[in-house]
């Protein structure tokens, strides 16, 4: 009897790891199915596609006989981070995900079927050769949307490889699309969140002063400013870019509700640009006490953001407080959008940073016939680097409704390095239909 019991017992045994080696092999053939079917050729498929930018120019192609990308160099180049490769060497092109999902896989049969098809996409190539050579070979990006209608005109990152030359040796970090994938110290820019929250939680704002000679202690630590500005407005302070100025401010509002600004406009979350994740910020959500908050208030401490989500603010700034997210490829959906912050605040700091552009950029001669509203930022990094250069802001413009983030990595100044950059890109932005 207990023979026959073992029997029986080893019976079901081998029943249940049949059954359990059933399963996994039919999860695994759901998620990996097509890359088993076209393993040993990529070209195994009958489908075939085309990647065109918004004007219709050809980004990529594909079929049974061929993969192919864009015929000029510079528009390979300029365009990697948006295309990516065949074989998904960076993280962020679209175009393994789109070759994948035009062959049709087959759960059923386990094969891919034909099929001819076409993504266009609202990304201008032309602009993104004009931020490519604006970057002249230094790492960083450039990012361009219209805030009115989410469409992501522009995205750069450097450097960049061109994926048709078999003999290209990529710079490090070539492969990185710093626009999606990477976070940086903000540096003044951060000052346009700081003043949000000093907006709408300081009392009488505007009758407010603040003085600033070169430096301020507080708590006993010194706080160094760029220059000695005096007696100065809120709106002078966010001009001058016054750390001693906005140090205080983020004393005055206080951690708690800085990292509640901070948290409420995404500068702490991972997004998505349709499918494609992007990096999550950093801010000192533990106590550090006012020192080192009046650091992490001016964009400093242990901040970091990401250019798409300050990309996503100031298009929020832009458009009255309302986000339209921004989208890459045309899929004919009507934009997401949803209130990002208040009409009143959005106004305000509208006001502010067309301010800065005439008081503190020379705006009448540097960006003569463009309606700019815009924030430096010169993040000082430490150990002997170079600062991060930052040019952040938007058109004040129906006709030209483009929000931009420019970042120079170890550039140096935002205002003489990433500011010229923008300047060519939003000047290619009027020109285009």
């Amino acid at each position: 009897m207990k023979k026959i019991t073992r029997r029986a017992f080893s019976v079901l045994l081998l029943a249940l790891l049949v059954i359990v080696g059933l399963t996994s092999y039919v999860l695994r053939y759901i998620d990996h199915g097509e890359d088993w079917a076209l393993y040993f050729n990529r070209l195994n498929s009958g489908s075939s596609g085309e990647l065109l930018d918004r004007n219709g120019i050809v980004l990529a192609a594909f079929s049974a006989n061929e993969n192919r990308y864009a015929e000029d160099a510079l528009t390979r180049t300029a365009n990697y981070h948006v295309t990516g490769d065949y074989w998904g060497r960076t993280g962020t092109g679209i175009l393994s995900t789109y070759w994948n999902k035009m062959q049709g896989f087959s759960l059923l049969t386990g094969t891919t079927r034909s099929t001819v098809g076409t993504t266009r996409l609202f990304i201008d190539a032309g602009l993104n050769n004009t931020a490519y050579a604006g970057l002249d070979g230094r790492p960083g990006c450039v990012l361009v949307t219209n805030y009115k209608t989410g469409e992501l005109v522009c995205m750069v990152s450097t450097p960049a490889v061109d994926p048709a030359d078999p003999n290209a040796e990529p710079a490090p970090g070539a492969y990185i699309n710093r626009a999606l994938s990477s976070a940086f110290v903000p540096g003044s820019i951060f000052k346009l969140i700081t003043a949000a929250a000093a907006i709408e939680t300081l009392p009488n704002l505007a009758e407010r002063r603040f003085y600033c000679e070169g430096s301020t202690f507080i708590g006993g630590v010194e706080i160094h400013c760029s220059g000695e500005h005096y007696t100065q407005t809120f709106e002078q302070a966010l001009a001058n870019s016054c750390n001693v100025a906005f140090a205080k401010i983020a004393t005055l509002v206080g951690q708690d509700k800085l990292v509640e600004y901070v948290r409420a406009f995404g500068f702490l979350d991972r997004h998505a640009l349709g499918d494609i994740p992007t990096a999550a910020g950093s801010f000192p959500l533990d106590f550090v006490g006012d020192p080192e908050l009046g650091w992490a208030g001016i964009g400093q401490s242990t901040d970091t953001v990401n250019p798409y989500a300050m990309l996503r603010y100031v298009s929020a700034i832009a458009n009255g407080g309302i986000l339209v997210e921004p989208t890459m490829v045309n899929t004919g959906k009507e934009p997401v959008k949803s209130r990002f912050l208040s009409s009143d605040t959005a106004e305000k700091l509208k006001e502010m940073m067309a301010y800065n552009v005439s008081y503190a950029y020379d705006g009448d001669f540097r960006f003569t016939g463009l309606k700019l509203c815009a924030k430096t930022g010169t993040a000082e990094l430490g150990g002997g680097l170079t600062s991060h250069a930052w040019f952040v802001g938007f058109l004040d413009d129906e006709e030209h409704p483009y929000a931009f983030v420019v970042l120079v990595e170890n550039g140096g100044g935002g205002l003489s390095v990433a500011s010229p950059i923008a300047e060519r890109v939003l000047r290619h932005c009027m020109r285009m239909e």
